[in-house]
């Protein structure tokens, strides 16, 4: 029972947080999610509640709170979907972070919970994150597989580069749009960061025809891209 009041209060206050306009601006983005399940609350907000609840609980010690919500998932509002992933992004410790992120991702089932979920001990182990990436990208949820993803663009397409990541990436086949569109992502952003070593998916077109296509769109648009190599890409679309 007493878990049951704290997502009530929790659940109260987001409600508190209400911005119908905005909240049928973001339902528009969003076709994958009922509209009758968005509260609609301002991301910044959002934040910022997840923020005092973490500062109380590490201020007290006590977590009680913060894991009573999280025993609520999959929750019925987007929003408590979202600020568990924010609550989960403020938790210091890798090892508890990754155990409450593996819990969680089955409780993910649109695009923009699963890319504003970015745990902040993740930058500072990113090596440790590799045998989890692997798992995820085999399993059977699209927004795990996605999330994946996201995190070899994001912390592996630099200095911890290596060539294995793209091969990978580029074997996914996925009937799931949101999965694809990772992917091409992954593509265009990888080749702003890793031309040379990325530029031979595109040539031999290894990628799914869309995935590939996809892919070359979004290079074309970012500003990462010489000149000279957007119109070399161009020429590359498969038609």
């Amino acid at each position: 029972m007493k878990k049951e009041k704290i997502r009530e209060k929790i659940r109260e206050k987001l409600i508190s947080l209400q911005d119908l306009k905005y909240r049928d601006f973001s339902s528009a983005l969003m076709p994958s999610v009922d509209k009758n399940k968005v509260i609609g609350v301002r991301t910044p907000a959002l934040r910022a509640y997840a923020r005092e609840l973490l500062d109380d609980a590490y201020g007290k010690n006590d977590f009680s709170d913060i894991y009573a919500f999280f025993d609520g998932a999959p929750h019925t509002y987007f929003e408590e979907n979202n600020l568990h992933a924010f609550l989960i992004s403020g938790i210091k410790d890798f090892s508890e972070c990754i155990r409450l992120t593996e819990n969680f991702l089955p409780s993910i089932d649109n695009w923009a919970t699963c890319d504003s979920f970015r745990p902040k001990c993740f930058a500072k182990n990113a090596d440790k994150l590799l045998p989890f990436i692997e798992l995820w990208l085999a399993s059977d949820k699209p927004y795990t597989v996605r999330y994946a993803i996201e995190l070899l663009m994001v912390y592996f397409l630099d200095e911890r580069f290596l060539p294995c990541y793209p091969a990978t990436v580029s074997k996914i086949r996925s009937n799931e749009y949101y999965v694809n569109m990772m992917i091409s992502w992954y593509f265009a952003t990888a080749l702003a960061k890793q031309y040379e070593s990325i530029l031979p998916y595109i040539e031999e077109r290894r990628l799914d025809a869309w995935v590939h296509n996809k892919a070359i769109q979004k290079a074309v648009e970012s500003y990462r891209i010489t000149p000279e190599q957007k119109a070399y890409l161009k020429t590359l679309k498969i038609k």
